[in-house]
C-alpha cells in the first residue's frame, strides 16, 4: 500500500491552468497517482497508509524561491522555518556574486567578511568545502529545504585576480573559465554577478561575456544584480540583455526593480525593453520580492573605489579622514556607484542588524534618525557605525514604488524571491513572508495576480528557468515537493516591526515526500538535498 493519500484537495498545478479537486498519493517521494473528482459516483478512491484531509485547502507545488541568502543558514539552523513555513520548498543560493564556493583559504576569510552582514560571521561553521561541489555534498547531508547553487562570480574574480580594480589578464580570465566549467560540471546551475558590489563589479562586459559563454555551453544561466538600480536602471537592464545575447546565455534578472525618486512609475519602460527582447527570440526571466524597501549592507553604498582591495582596506579609507571625506562628498552629492547614482538620502536608510551587540541601539532607526539623536550629521554616524562593526551593518532601504512592483510581477516571466537575509536584529519581512504575501495581499486582498497564476510564478516558471524536468507541478511521476494551505487565511505574518513572526493559513508542506510543515508546526525532517544542475547531452 502506497504512503500518503491527500484526499479532496483543490489542485493548482503549476501550469496556469484551472484549479481542480482531486485526491493525490504520494509514495517514495514522488506523485503515483491523481485521481479528479475522487467523489463522483462509482470512483474507487485511492488507498494508503496514511490519508490526510485537504477539504477546503489548496495543494500546489512547492515554491522555488528564485533569489535566497540561506547560504550559511541552510546549515547552520536545521528548523529554518523562516522558508519552510512559508511553503519554500528549493531556494536558489550562491547570489549577488558573493558567496562560499568556489575558494581557498585566502578568499575564504576574505568572502566572510565581505558578506558577514549578509550571513552571519560563519564562526559557528565548519568551513569543510572548498570546491562547489564538496559545498553541494555538505548540503547533502540533510537540510530543511532543497538548494540549487549559482557559481557567485565575484568569488571567481577574487580568487583568480584578487580584490583590485583592474582588468584581468589572460592568463587570469583563462583561470576563471576553468573555475566557472568546474563549478558547473559539479552541480551549479548557472552563475550570479554583483556588479555594484566588490569585486565582482570591477569586471568589464568582455570579461562576463567570456564567463557566460562557458555557463551557456552548460545550459546553464546567467543571473547578475546588474550595475544599477536607480539612475542607470534602464540602461543597465540593456547591458545584461545585449551582453547574454552576445554570449548566447540565458538570462535570470536578480531582484528586477525600479526605485529610487528617479524610476518613479517607470516599470513599463522596463517591461517594454524585456518584450522587445523576448519577442526577438532573447531567453529571459526575473524575480521580485512583494515590498518595496530594499535590503542590503550598509557598506553596499559607498563609492566602488572606497572598497577595491577588500574589506581591509575599506576600513582604512574610511578611518583616514581626508579619504571618508572624499567618500562622503561621493555619497552625499555626485551619487555613488554603490547606490546606484544617487544622491543618498539618510532619512531613507534604516539599519536592520548589526554584529556587535553593543550597536544595537542603532537598529530599528534610520541614518538620520539616530544622528538626531545623536547632535551630529548623518554621515559622521553612518561612518563611525560601519568602523565600529567592521562593515557588518544591514540596512533597509525604503527607496521602492508600489506601483513599480505591481506592474513588474504581472509580467509573464516574472518568478518570485525573496533576496531575504536572515541575520540582523529586524531584518526585512521579505524574508519570513515574500510567499504567502504573495498569496494573501497581491492575490486574495488586491486582485493583481488569480490564484492560479500566480501559482504558476512561484512554481513552475522558476522550475523550467532551472530545467527541473521533474519539478514546479502536480504531475503523475513528479517530485512530491507539495503545498497545502487555505486560500482564505494565508498571509504573511512578518511585519516591520515584527519581522520574524511565521505566516499563518500554511498547515502542511511536504519535501521530498515528507512533511517539513505538518499541521502548522516544523517537524525535525532534514528532507532538502542539493538540486543539481544536469550539462546537457
Amino acid at each position: 500500500m502506497e504512503e500518503l493519500v491527500i484526499r479532496d484537495a483543490d489542485v493548482v498545478d503549476g501550469s496556469g491552468a484551472d484549479s481542480y479537486r482531486a485526491d493525490v498519493v504520494v509514495d517514495g517521494g514522488r506523485i503515483t497517482s491523481i485521481v479528479k473528482e475522487a467523489t463522483a459516483a462509482g470512483c474507487q478512491r485511492p488507498k494508503a497508509r496514511r490519508e490526510l484531509d485537504a477539504e477546503g485547502l489548496v495543494l500546489s507545488p512547492g515554491f522555488v524561491d528564485m533569489h535566497a541568502h540561506s547560504d550559511l543558514a541552510l546549515l547552520r539552523d536545521p528548523d529554518h522555518s523562516a522558508k519552510a513555513a512559508q511553503g519554500v520548498t528549493l531556494e536558489v543560493i550562491g547570489q549577488d556574486g558573493l558567496s562560499y564556493a568556489p575558494v581557498d583559504d585566502r578568499t575564504l576569510g576574505e568572502v566572510r567578511r565581505a558578506i558577514s552582514g549578509w550571513n552571519g560571521p560563519g564562526d559557528d561553521i565548519d568551513f569543510d568545502w572548498r570546491t562547489v561541489g564538496e559545498y553541494l555534498d555538505r548540503l547533502d547531508r540533510g537540510i530543511a529545504v532543497n538548494a540549487a547553487y549559482l557559481i557567485p562570480q565575484g568569488t571567481v574574480r577574487a580568487l583568480a585576480v584578487g580584490w583590485e580594480d583592474r582588468p584581468a589578464t589572460a592568463r587570469e580570465l583563462d583561470r576563471m573559465r576553468q573555475l566557472v566549467a568546474e563549478g558547473m560540471e559539479q552541480g551549479a546551475v548557472g552563475m550570479s554577478s554583483g556588479l555594484t558590489y566588490t569585486p565582482g563589479m570591477y569586471a568589464q562586459d568582455a570579461e562576463l561575456m567570456e564567463l557566460c559563454r562557458v555557463v551557456a555551453s552548460y545550459g546553464g544561466y546567467y543571473c547578475p544584480h546588474h550595475r544599477s538600480y536607480g539612475a542607470g536602471a534602464l540602461e543597465a537592464y540593456r547591458e545584461m540583455i545585449e551582453l547574454t545575447r552576445e554570449a548566447g546565455c540565458s538570462l535570470h534578472l536578480a531582484h528586477a526593480t525600479m526605485n529610487f525618486g528617479v524610476n518613479k512609475g517607470r516599470a513599463p519602460e522596463l517591461l517594454a525593453l524585456l518584450d522587445e527582447a523576448l519577442a526577438a527570440g532573447a531567453d529571459i526571466s526575473l524575480d521580485t520580492y512583494p515590498y518595496t524597501p530594499g535590503c542590503t549592507t550598509l557598506a553596499a553604498v559607498l563609492p566602488s573605489w572606497a572598497s577595491e582591495g577588500g574589506p581591509e582596506r575599506t576600513l582604512g579609507r574610511l578611518a583616514d579622514d581626508g579619504t571618508a571625506e572624499r567618500i562622503r562628498h561621493h555619497l552625499e552629492v555626485t551619487g555613488s556607484d554603490g547606490c546606484h547614482g544617487v544622491p543618498v538620502e539618510w532619512e531613507t536608510i534604516e539599519i536592520s542588524g548589526v554584529n556587535d551587540p553593543a550597536l544595537a541601539g542603532f537598529v530599528g532607526r534610520t541614518i538620520a534618525e539616530s544622528a538626531a539623536l545623536r547632535g551630529e550629521e548623518p554621515w559622521v554616524t553612518a561612518r563611525g557605525l560601519l568602523l565600529a562593526d567592521r562593515l557588518a551593518p544591514t540596512i533597509l532601504q525604503h527607496v521602492g514604488h508600489e506601483e513599480n512592483v505591481r506592474e513588474i510581477m504581472r509580467h509573464r516571466v516574472h518568478t518570485g524571491g525573496s533576496d531575504g537575509i536572515l541575520q540582523g536584529a529586524k531584518p526585512h519581512p521579505r524574508a519570513y513572508g515574500t510567499f504567502p504575501h504573495y498569496l494573501g495581499h497581491y492575490v486574495r486582498e488586491l486582485g493583481v495576480l488569480s490564484l492560479e497564476e500566480c501559482v504558476a510564478h512561484l512554481t513552475s516558471r522558476p522550475a523550467a528557468r532551472l530545467r527541473l524536468p521533474d519539478r514546479g507541478l502536480v504531475r503523475e511521476g513528479y517530485v512530491a515537493d507539495l503545498v497545502l494551505f487555505d486560500p482564505a487565511t494565508v498571509a504573511a505574518g512578518s511585519t516591520f516591526a515584527e519581522p520574524r513572526r511565521l505566516p499563518t493559513g500554511i498547515p502542511y508542506v511536504l519535501v521530498d515526500g515528507r512533511f517539513v510543515i505538518e499541521d502548522g508546526r516544523r517537524t525535525d525532517v532534514l528532507a532538502g538535498r542539493a538540486v543539481r544542475g544536469t550539462p546537457p547531452a
